[in-house]
């Protein structure tokens, strides 16, 4: 089966295997119309863009049970197979979940288009006039884990900012994936956006996402979404750029000069609101002088919330021999568990947990609880992160929490994008200079 006829026939109503082995032609190939179509889309007005955006949603709620169908298959499947509960809460889907997708593109539609808009803008000395405007970046590839509900945020964010997107979802959501492209893609063309801005990538084995790495001149860039070893292989493998995103091992600290009660519902909503997520809370960290009265609390409020804490030597002096509590390995503190469990430390001082933070975090979201305004300026100043929250949940660093809509991922490295990369994050720049006939005088 070629892969236009997969694409025509993601809308069939009987299940579909994946198909594990693409070859290098098919997925370089589907990449191929995905530049035709990006040329498409850098010309389009936001009126056409919106209209798309609020036509997939429309479409995603016209066929919810469709897609929670397809959704039930993976689960099943991923359930059949023993894949932990944490991994299986991350694939699933509920009527709840897609509304939440379709509110993203709803609210996508009423935000600004980033395309066209001018950075900075001068007249130079001899005349010139000089802008710097955003840019589609062209094709956007996402690889990612699990979430078929990156697909659409994915689509989304990708379309309004004028690139097509290339989704290369895991094998346990593709039944989820190949629906929701379908949907996207037929309600997409149906509003006016080119064929093949948005496509599943053909190939489910490790061998179609080389393929898709090594696409050099027909990607643009490459975005990964899921655990370390995803990220690192997508990072280490790719000749197309790569924008690195995901690994959360985020920590909340307790300073000696902390609001008991702040910081228990900080550090619990921090940990138990969804711990699969990369924004939750990995490592509790306390100082010394607050450890005995706010740990055994902090302990029981976790336990209460069914989280398992991993403690030191320090923590277990203090609050005991008590259920719920495990002795933590040197390798905890480097864990992003993304389950109901916690790495608990006593830091001797400030400067002890910032250390700490630096050498075991992953750059994502590091939280303070402190009422001192010294202690919270320099932990802002010294943390080498995305975003660090002063007496505020690490679930805040979200792209829909910070206003940008729905997000494409956490970025946590340091150039071109941050944090939330929202639609923005999803342009590039070139300059347009006018002139009236100038010429540069030989040197």
């Amino acid at each position: 089966m070629s892969v236009i006829d997969q694409q025509a026939s993601a809308n069939a109503a009987a299940p579909q295997q994946p198909q594990a082995g693409a070859t290098r032609e098919q997925v370089l190939e589907s990449a191929a119309r995905a530049q035709v179509a990006a040329a498409g889309l850098a010309q389009l007005t936001r009126s056409v863009k919106d209209r798309a955006l609020l036509a997939m949603a429309d479409a995603l709620l016209d066929r919810r049970a469709e897609i929670l169908a397809a959704n039930e298959q993976d689960v099943q499947t991923a359930i059949v197979a023993g894949t932990p509960e944490s991994l299986v809460d991350r694939l699933r889907l509920n009527a709840s979940r897609v509304d939440g997708m379709v509110s993203g593109l709803r609210e996508l539609a009423g935000l600004p288009d980033p395309v066209g808009t001018v950075v900075r803008g001068s007249v130079l000395p001899n005349g010139l006039h000089l802008t710097q405007v955003r840019v589609p970046l062209g094709v956007v590839a996402i690889i990612y884990e699990a979430r078929p509900n990156v697909t659409v945020d994915a689509t989304g964010i990708a379309l309004k900012a004028g690139n097509a997107a290339l989704l290369r979802g895991s094998a346990s959501a593709y039944q989820s994936n190949r629906v929701l492209v379908g949907i996207l893609a037929d309600a997409a063309v149906a509003a006016g956006l080119p064929v093949d801005a948005v496509q599943l990538v053909p190939g489910t084995d490790r061998e179609s996402v080389r393929h898709l790495m090594t696409a050099r001149g027909l990607v643009d860039v490459i975005i990964p979404r899921g655990g370390a070893g995803l990220i690192q292989a997508v990072v280490n493998g790719s000749t197309v750029p790569v924008i690195e995103t995901g690994v959360g091992n985020c920590h909340v600290y307790v300073d000696q000069a902390a609001d008991a009660r702040m910081a228990l519902e900080i550090l619990v909503n921090s940990k138990a609101r969804r711990p699969s997520v990369c924004n939750a809370a990995e490592t509790l960290l306390v100082h010394a002088d607050a450890a005995a009265a706010f740990l055994p609390a902090a302990v029981a409020a976790l336990r209460e919330a069914g989280v398992r804490v991993h403690a030191d030597a320090a923590v277990i002096d203090i609050v005991g021999d008590v259920p719920g509590v495990v002795p933590a390995t040197a390798e905890d503190f480097d864990t992003e568990f993304l389950s109901l469990d916690i790495a608990a430390a006593v830091v001797p001082d400030l400067n002890a947990a910032i250390e700490h933070i630096n050498r075991h975090g992953t750059g994502h979201t590091e939280a303070i609880v402190t009422a001192s305004l010294s202690a919270a300026e320099e932990f802002v100043a010294r943390i080498d992160a995305a975003a660090v929250m002063v007496n505020a949940s690490t679930a805040f660093t979200d792209g829909a929490e910070f206003g940008f809509g729905a997000e494409i991922g956490i970025s946590t490295q340091k150039l071109h994008a941050r944090g939330p990369m929202g639609l923005e994050e999803l342009t590039s720049t070139k300059y347009v200079v006018i002139g009236h006939g100038q010429i540069r005088a030989s040197s």
